[in-house]
């Protein structure tokens, strides 16, 4: 007989792990972060933060790990690079289960509850996905930093920096917008911020994200926010050309942005009904069942297999 399971839900990207730790049912026992765990940078990486997350989880539930009986759901930026999947898979300790889907998925499971509708995923990286029952789920954007993700925090962090450049050498107002970007990254001239830039990753541009958001009046922040509306938009529209299902903007940008996105687009937002840690727990869920299936039919076949 198979022990009793435990579902962990992983929602992993460049900027930090979030999970949720339940029972068998999906009875949520406790959450917990970690550090990135989105693939790109790199898989043994991701695994010591889903590691330590989770060892975090069962403390706070007052339960000690055992891999044998956890079924993870992962859903985690980067598994549509098919190499990356694959060594993720490998360096995967003894689970009970593992299912791995793309964040956009896990977003999508747990915004509109499985049921019919738009995610727009907006944290260190973006992409948007949807189902209407015509087919299977669909996906827009996504394509990585640094071409893609669009009104990510990695993609308005790293147009921002342009701007604290061009202050650096008088191309544009030494402001307050540009000493803020400046003392975040602890640059005060060009060879500090060239030493910056040289070691920066998606990561790191989506740390100037905020002050983006903070100095959201500057004219220069303010035309970025409205070109991270019209990308939402954009995404949005690639997914539902009929204008007919529900939208909800997610991750940790999704709020922040949503006074960005075009009046003809705003009347369709809905607030997400959980967020994609909760969705990597249904995907869990899922797991499981299909795991305890299979393990009740073959013992339901006996020694001789038939």
């Amino acid at each position: 007989m198979i022990p009793a399971l435990f579902l962990i839900g992983i929602d992993g990207g460049g900027s930090g792990t979030r999970l949720v730790l339940g029972d068998f049912h999906g009875v949520e026992l406790a959450q917990a972060a970690a550090g990135p765990s989105g693939l790109g940078l790199g898989v043994a990486r991701a695994w010591q933060a889903i590691e330590a997350g989770c060892r975090d989880a069962f403390a706070k539930a007052g339960l000690e790990l055992d891999w044998s009986r956890c079924v993870l759901g992962c859903g985690l930026a980067g598994v549509n690079n098919r190499d990356w999947l694959a060594a993720f898979h490998e360096h995967a300790p003894q689970l009970a289960g593992l299912a791995v889907e793309s964040d956009a998925y896990t977003t999508l499971l747990g915004a509109h509850g499985g049921a019919h509708g738009v995610v727009v995923a907006l944290g260190t990286g973006s992409v948007a996905a949807a189902a209407d029952g015509d087919g299977p789920w669909r996906i827009a954007s996504g394509y990585g930093f640094p071409s893609g993700d669009e009104a990510s925090g990695a993609w308005l962090g790293l147009h921002a920096i342009v701007y604290a450049q061009q202050a650096l050498d008088g191309r544009v107002p030494h402001d307050g917008f540009a000493q803020a970007l400046l003392a975040r990254v602890d640059a005060q001239e060009r060879d500090s911020l060239i030493v910056w830039l040289c070691a920066a990753n998606q990561t790191a541009y989506a740390s100037l994200a905020p002050v983006v958001l903070q100095h959201r009046e500057h004219p220069f922040a303010a035309r970025l926010l409205a070109e991270a509306g019209t990308e939402i938009a954009k995404m949005i529209d690639a997914l539902d050309p009929s204008g007919a299902l529900p939208v909800a903007l997610c991750g940790g940008l999704g709020e922040p942005l949503q006074p960005y996105v075009p009046a003809s687009h705003r009347e369709r937002l809905r607030t997400p009904l959980a967020d994609s840690a909760h969705g990597a727990l249904q995907l869990a869920q899922i797991e499981a069942r299909r795991i305890t299936a299979k393990t009740g039919d073959e013992s339901s076949r006996g020694p001789s297999g038939r």
